[in-house]
């Protein structure tokens, strides 16, 4: 049976079990039980965390890169070496099926690599002179200064990695401020970058009500960077925050991804990536894809095919289960979220083909959901669901289902599954979104940029976006003495 561990916070080298507002429950969501709890943060505290990060910004940024690059590939050597008890920790705190969270914390440890590899990688360049009195031309990426990274509890271990990793391989100094619904897998992260050697005060860990310490870290002049993934309307009153003082800012913000499905498709392979892909950590992914639109000749028998996978999954309490492959909701608010989803489809709002209802059991449980013929003017068509259902629509030619995926202000990611080469270029080329994926649902790898347009955010992380992001960029122009 998983211990989980005492939770404390990163302090400018010093693990802190105190918090100076308290501390607060951390709760298994598929028993409801408490498991520990977590200090909370006192302003004077944040400021200390502040005071920390740009003492460890002035050691970071002056630290040679290779230097950076080894510290940063042993802590992503220890995140893969603790990854069996790190996944067993994310599961208690938030239900994700134990293979999920294996994969994300070893694809963790990839991004990393990747990251560690830019600290080296990013030398600038020299550009040709217009005249012999210039000698040189030098254009540099420099740290852009102390980040706050601010991350929410769906993927408590990528998320926090992508955002500390870029930062650090920069030369940032970073303070970090997990979902506290998700403090200890947080915690074990950043305990693999103290253990490689990460000089004091370069990351902090702080713990807290969110709004009070996001609004403090933002406003404070010592902040240079913001980072955020979470949803649009908080995104954009921090991306207000972050402009009161000219600060960089990068929202990863919510989705509502469309998968068009063309009559070409692979049928049966399509139906079972689909079905898989859905229900990945109960739908709670900013990426899940949630918009089904099919070709009108293959969609009734897509539905039924849909359908039955969807209600073959088994849903339970991963963290004593290995074979279960759906979790709990995050937590009771979810799964009234959900509720009230169904509750909006009375009429001729869509049809409840598999699905429906929270199940009857302690814990988060919601049942995955299949609604037939949603309209497209119905809460679930418009408003990103965030949980286990999923609509399914027909198309009558593939520009009405370019027209359909692209109504909404989100543009995070989208999908297609089409045999059709001249669909794929169409498709494409013509959907609105930060990530496209053909035949496929893999948008996140630790080379390619992760981002959106419109209400999804802007700017990326991962790839070499993922290192530029805490960068600035500086020209350096020497003449000969003299002229």
């Amino acid at each position: 049976m998983t211990t989980y561990p005492e939770v404390r916070m990163m302090i400018g080298g010093e693990w802190i079990a105190q918090g100076g507002e308290g501390a607060m429950p951390v709760v298994n969501p598929a028993t409801e039980q408490e498991i520990g709890r977590a200090p909370k943060a006192s302003k004077e505290q944040l400021d200390a965390a502040l005071v920390a990060a740009d003492s460890g910004f002035a050691v970071w940024s002056r630290t040679p890169a290779i230097e950076r690059f080894r510290v940063i590939r042993r802590a992503a050597d220890l995140l893969r070496e603790r990854a069996e008890t790190i996944a067993r920790v994310m599961t208690l705190e938030m239900g994700k099926p134990h293979g999920q969270a294996m994969a994300e914390t070893t694809g963790a440890a990839d991004l990393i690599d990747f990251l560690a590899e830019e600290a080296k990688r990013q030398g600038g360049r020299i550009v040709p002179a217009r005249t012999s009195a210039i000698l040189e031309q030098r254009v540099t990426q420099e740290p852009v200064g102390p980040a706050v990274l601010l991350t929410p509890w769906n993927f408590p271990i990528n998320l926090p990695a992508k955002k500390i990793g870029g930062a650090l391989a920069a030369g940032c100094s970073a303070i970090l401020k997990p979902a506290e619904t998700t403090p200890a897998s947080a915690q074990m992260l950043v305990e693999c970058f103290v253990d490689a050697g990460l000089p004091e005060g370069v990351l902090n860990l702080v713990y807290g009500d969110p709004a009070m310490i996001s609004e403090h870290l933002i406003a404070s002049p010592v902040t240079r960077k913001v980072s955020f993934t979470g949803s649009t309307a908080v995104g954009k009153q921090l991306g207000a925050l972050a402009a009161q003082g000219m600060k960089r800012f990068t929202p990863e913000l919510g989705g509502h991804a469309p998968v068009v499905i063309g009559e070409s498709a692979d049928f049966e392979r399509t139906v079972a990536v689909c079905a898989a892909t859905k229900f990945r950590n109960a739908g709670q992914v900013c990426v899940s894809p949630t918009r089904f639109l099919v070709a009108r000749g293959i969609y009734e028998k897509f539905v039924a095919e849909f359908a039955a996978r969807s209600s073959k999954l088994k849903v339970g309490d991963a963290s004593s289960d290995d074979s279960v492959e759906m979790g709990p909701l995050a937590h009771g608010g979810r799964v009234k979220a959900m509720a009230d989803l169904m509750a909006s489809l009375g009429g001729e709002k869509g049809e409840i083909v598999t699905g429906g209802k929270a199940i009857d059991r302690p814990g988060h449980f919601f049942e995955p959901t299949v609604i037939a013929a949603p309209s497209l003017d119905s809460r679930l068509m418009v408003e990103e669901p965030f949980g286990p259902v999923a609509g399914i629509v027909p198309y009558d030619d593939i520009a009405e289902a370019v027209r359909i995926a692209n109504s909404l202000r989100y543009g995070l990611a989208a999908y297609a599954f089409t045999a059709s080469l001249d669909e794929s270029h169409y498709l494409g080329r013509e959907l609105r979104a930060g990530m496209v994926a053909i035949n496929h649902f893999a948008v996140g790898s630790p080379e390619t940029p992760f981002g959106g347009t419109g209400d999804s955010g802007f700017g990326s992380e991962s790839g070499v976006e993922g290192y530029l992001g805490y960068t600035e960029t500086k020209l350096v122009t020497v003449a000969r003495a003299g002229g």
